[in-house]
């Protein structure tokens, strides 16, 4: 079965994540890929890296990436994590995979569209979760559970910037 979390509300991730928890909880086997999210400082990850049962692979740069001027360096990265992806796939050694901020690097053109659907069409039985913005119709098609999280109002608009515990 393939979930996407998608839409331009907060908690795409957070959602994964707590899928993540619950799977760990049931002792199941989890591996968690991040597009453009390369920075251990994440709250997430410095509770989840101390989890047994879960393998996490960042890929990106400590930078955010630049969508209407990516760095070399991005393209290489999302390269490196669409292979972690497709090997940690074909492993079949994991009962979730979650794939974080693939749409976005997808549509930043980090990442072709051909080649998260071959990773949606790879044969497995493993449960995959790919997240982020602007899933594509294409996908959207392709996946089991689609899940849109809608911003009706948000904080940062009000000028509040990101905050240790809740956002980061």
């Amino acid at each position: 079965m393939i979930q996407i979390y998608t839409g331009n509300g907060k908690g795409k991730t957070t959602a994964a994540l707590g899928l993540i928890i619950r799977a760990l909880g049931q002792e199941k086997k989890v591996c968690l890929i991040q597009f453009m999210k390369k920075n251990f400082e994440y709250g997430e990850i410095k509770f989840l890296s101390k989890q047994e049962g879960l393998d996490i692979f960042q890929f990106g740069t400590a930078q955010l990436v630049n969508p209407e001027s990516p760095d070399k360096i991005d393209f290489e990265e999302a390269e490196k994590a669409y292979n972690k992806c497709k090997e940690t796939i074909a492993s079949n050694k994991y009962d979730i995979i979650v794939i974080d901020e693939i749409n976005v690097a997808v549509k930043w053109k980090l990442l072709p569209l051909q080649k998260q659907i071959e990773l949606m069409e790879m044969d497995t039985d493993t449960e995959i979760i790919m997240t982020g913005r602007y899933a594509k119709n294409e996908v959207l098609h392709r996946a089991s559970l689609v899940t849109e999280m809608k911003e009706i109002k948000h904080y940062f608009v009000l000028g509040v910037e990101a905050r240790k515990g809740i956002e980061f």
